[in-house]
């Protein structure tokens, strides 16, 4: 039996990158989906729970867990084919 040493190790490599990458588009999304900091969330003035992320924040969010998810996806693809 043979191994081939550089293939698994490239393999290792990959999808060591492809972990990180995945948990850092999901921090980074909720990093973008949470309040600004410096900002009260139940402020006196209205009594109630104020919108503190941006429209810029959502997105980024939002674009983020996109592309986490396509990852998992092109990942799923290639163990089912």
């Amino acid at each position: 039996m043979h191994i081939d040493w550089a293939t698994l190790g490239a393999i290792a490599v990959v999808a060591a990158a492809v972990a990180l990458t995945t948990v850092l588009l999901v921090a980074f999304a909720v990093v973008g989906s949470s309040p600004r900091p410096g900002r009260r969330i139940d402020g006196a003035d209205d009594g109630g729970a104020s919108r503190s992320h941006t429209a810029t924040g959502t997105a980024l969010a939002a674009l983020c867990l996109v592309a986490a998810g396509l990852i998992v996806c092109y990942g799923l693809y290639l163990i089912i084919a």
